[in-house]
Formats: structure tokens, sequence, C-alpha cells
């Protein structure tokens, strides 16, 4: 489908990324009358994965409307912001797009980053739609009425965890692991307090360093508790190391883990001992009908709908059917058209309620297997 073929600017916008920089992509001139969409997210460091798949479905969105005449009959232009799953940064960037004159900003991935930036949106009547923020506190303290969010709220998650635990392990030796981040920490305290409430309580609790890459003394620990489930709170990397380390000490015990951990380079942290770990997530987008023709026309381009891929591209749609309906770009028209409609995506049919969370369903199991994770 030639018309679905991504501008040149977007589609190499992965060559021109300078490890480590503050970085906004923009096209050569942005016309008087152009729409200026941003995408804030990581786009260097270890969490670049996340910010790649923002942009490729931000990116695809952004061309399909385009090549249908564009929104009120004007061009969208794409704007790349690195934040480096950084608060101080995201600060920065959202100045940046404020300065560009973005009237939309998809992102940030991380919660924090997410939460901080919402704050100069607000004020500066942008609205922002997260599809990767899960924290409580990103729509619990809503900076203002255009701040929504399509990922589902952490807070739901655990529920989910406990019930498992409960139900499989009850009885037996469970750890509670995190990596002392906002979103690890926050998971794994809230998944203690959901399993207590059924009436277990875990044999272990323990904490670790985001970005440890040696795990010997947690292991021996784990089995001289003689755990037998494991729950961790914490990234891909450390999850994927930690549970190869598990296997090299023969420590075959099930592993499960937060959303985050739901990434395709975890087989690259952790080997042949990835297979059977459980993730706790969202269903897999790609599998709604709706996404089926953007799934085929990523495709084509080399890009996969892995991810965030789908809900960033969601979020440009929700936005652009919010403008076509209000017919104007101006916050609080558009706000008030998001906070009350209900918007067919690829995601399927999403609405918000009052605090600017999606009313998507919730989270199922997915496991590792034959090299992937797939549904359970």
């Amino acid at each position: 489908m030639e018309n679905r073929t991504l501008p040149r600017r977007v589609r190499t916008m992965a060559k021109l990324l300078p490890a480590g920089a503050i970085l906004v992509l923009l096209a050569p001139a942005v016309a008087a009358a152009d729409i200026v969409i941003g995408v804030a997210a990581p786009m260097s460091g270890q969490f670049a994965p996340f910010g790649e798949q923002l942009a490729a479905g931000a990116a695809q969105a952004v061309a399909d409307i385009n090549a249908s005449g564009g929104l009120r009959g004007e061009t969208l232009v794409l704007e790349i912001a690195d934040d480096g799953c950084s608060e101080s940064r995201a600060v920065a960037v959202a100045n940046q797009l404020v300065g560009k004159g973005a009237v939309l900003v998809v992102g940030h991935v991380c919660s924090g980053p997410s939460h901080a930036a919402s704050a100069v949106y607000a004020a500066n009547g942008i609205v922002q739609v997260s599809p990767a923020a899960t924290a409580p506190k990103f729509t619990d303290e809503r900076a203002g009425p255009g701040v929504f969010r399509l990922a589902r709220r952490e807070d739901a998650q655990p529920a989910t965890i406990a019930r498992l635990l409960a139900e499989e392990f009850g009885g037996k030796g469970i750890a509670i692991l995190d990596d002392r981040t906002a979103y690890g920490k926050g998971l794994a305290d809230d998944v203690k307090d959901r399993l207590r409430a059924t009436g277990v309580r875990e044999a272990l609790s323990l904490s670790y360093d985001g970005g440890q890459k040696e795990f010997g003394g947690l292991v021996s620990t784990l089995r001289s508790e003689r755990i037998d489930a494991v729950f961790i709170g914490g990234y891909a990397p450390e999850v994927g190391a930690l549970r190869s380390q598990m296997a090299e000490a023969g420590l075959d015990i099930p592993l499960l883990a937060g959303d985050a951990v739901l990434t395709e380079d975890y087989g690259a942290f952790a080997g042949a001992a990835a297979a059977g770990t459980l993730v706790a997530a969202a269903p897999d987008p790609r599998q709604a009908p709706e996404a089926q023709v953007t799934v085929a026309a990523l495709e084509e381009t080399g890009k996969s709908a892995d991810g965030y891929v789908l809900p960033a591209y969601a979020a440009v749609q929700v936005y652009a059917e919010a403008v076509r309906t209000a017919e104007s770009i101006d916050l609080a028209a558009v706000a008030g058209i998001l906070q009350q409609g209900r918007f067919d995506t690829v995601l399927g049919p999403v609405g918000f309620d009052a605090k600017g969370d999606s009313t998507l369903p919730g989270f199922v199991w997915w496991v590792w297997a034959d090299n992937r994770f797939v549904q359970r």
C-alpha cells in the first residue's frame, strides 16, 4: 500500500539519534498550517526499545492521516524527543516541544517523566496521551484536563499477580523482589498488600539495584530459604539476568514479573532460562480485528506492532477524532471531547473515565515459549 509508506525523515530517525542526547527530530521546516504532533520517550539508553515503539506507532498514524487528507485539511508533522527516561530531561523536552508548537504529545514511557512533564503540557494548552505510563499518580494527581493515558494503571496489575500467587502457591514459599525503582518497588509493595489481603504472606521480601548484573548472593538466599516461586517488580535486563543465574545454579522455580518485562529482548537477557517466565500485562493489541490493516502496513515498512506501537497509534487516532468532532485544536474543546467520547481505534473502542484513565480491559498472563512471549 504505497500511500502508507512512512516519510523518509521518520523512516531514517533511528540512524540520526546520538546516544545520551536530548534530541528533537524536526522536519526541515514547519509550515504555519502544519499540526505538530510530539513523541516524548527514551530514544537512548536501556529503555530505548520502548521509545522506538512509540515513535513507530505515532509515525504510522501520522502517515495514514496525512495520506487520507490530513487533519482539518492540514498536514501532521511528527517531532520526536528523547527524554532518556529522566524526569529532568522530560521537563526540558516538554519545554522544547512547547517551543515547537506541539498540540499533542504522545508519551512519555516512564511514569515519573510522564507526570513531571504533564505540568508543562497542561500549562501550555497541549494534550498529552501516554500509551505507557502506569503509575496511579499520573492521573490521580492529574496536571490538567488534557492529560490522558491508554496504558493500564499499575494498581490494577497487582490484583492479577496476587490472585495467581495465592491460587497456585498459597502455603508455599513465595519471594517478592524489587529493583528499588518507583515502578518496581511500587508494584512489588502492591502485590504484597494484595497477597496478604488473601491471607497469604510472602516468605521473603528483598530489593536489588536497578542495573545490577550479578545476583549470586540473591540466588543463594532464594535457595537457602527454600523459595518455591518468585515475583519480581523490575525491568527485563535485570529480571533476565537473575533468571539466567538461577538456572545456572540449578534453581528451577517459577518466576513471575510485571509488564515492564514484556519485551522481545527478554530472551537475550535470560537465554534458554527465559522459558516459562510469566508476565502480567495487557492483552495483545495485535489480535484486535481493528488492528489488522495497521499491523500489515507496519510490516510493509519493516516494523513490528509489538509493545507500545499500537497504543501510540491509538493515541494519535483518539486525538485526531476529537479534533474533528470539536472542529478545533483548542485544549478545552479537544479535552472535553476526549473526556466524554468513545473512539474507534486499533485497540478497539476506547473511552476515558473522569481521571483520564482509559476504559480498556485489564491484565492477562503471558508466558515465554518458543523464543517469544505468548498469551497464556
